[in-house]
């Protein structure tokens, strides 16, 4: 059985270079890799562009790489709690790919299953299909999306053994599977790196084969993006 562990998010993150394009997986604030983004904005690379559903918060997750300018296009589904996302897009500073949601989460698993191009309803006549070709399946317009072409995929897991094997916990089942082998080299980030072996088989939601790459991350802050809570009785 292949050993995947590497003993530290700077030895994980060898071979990022300035110009790559990256997935990161997460939702709002949850199941983001955090010690590999903090670790990107140490190594200082830019000209980024970065795959995920959104940018985190201005001071937090992939925000962070966004004020130091490391961050030259965004793909995603929603700019979100981040004000400086929003500013930098609307100046120009920064190129912004919106996609719908479900059409960003299918494009991530288009690339893991080696699927080069699909067609979905969403987006038919509107700005999302030009430029596009669209088919009619059924009596209903569709439009054709391409598999996304990423160098690096970076997940963040619960647990994880030493032959990648992975599984998720709670709402960060979202992106992170469907990442997961979806750019040429997959990177996970895991709160619990344990032995190979270790893990129920029948609890894994993702094999070991699709992951290059693990490690233990040292520090989650865990952030809630916007707190609600309920008056006392």
């Amino acid at each position: 059985m292949i050993n995947k562990k590497v003993n530290s998010v700077k030895e994980a993150l060898q071979g990022i270079e300035d110009d790559m394009t990256i997935m990161l997986g997460g939702f709002g604030l949850c199941g983001i890799p955090e010690n590999s983004i903090a670790e990107l904005v140490k190594k200082g690379t830019k000209n980024l562009t970065c795959i995920s559903n959104n940018a985190g918060v201005d001071d937090f997750g992939l925000g962070l790489l966004l004020q130091q300018k490391q961050i030259k296009k965004m793909i995603s589904s929603y700019v979100g709690e981040n004000a400086e996302f929003e500013r930098q897009m609307l100046s120009g500073e920064l190129d912004v790919e919106l996609i719908p949601q479900g059409t960003l989460a299918e494009r991530c698993r288009a690339a893991q299953a080696g699927i080069p191009a699909f067609f979905t309803p969403a987006g038919f006549g509107t700005e999302v299909a030009i430029g596009k070709e669209t088919r009619e399946f059924n009596g209903k317009m569709h439009v054709m999306e391409h598999a996304f072409k990423a160098d690096f995929a970076i997940v963040k897991a619960w647990k994880g053994d030493e032959a990648g094997n992975l599984i998720f916990k709670g709402t960060a089942r979202n992106f992170n599977p469907s990442m997961c082998g979806a750019g040429k080299i997959t990177i996970a980030e895991v709160e619990e790196l344990l032995p190979a072996g270790s893990l129920d088989p029948n609890e894994i939601h993702i094999p070991g084969i699709l992951i290059q790459r693990i490690f233990q991350g040292e520090k989650f802050e865990k952030r809630i993006e916007q707190r609600t809570t309920r008056k006392r009785a």
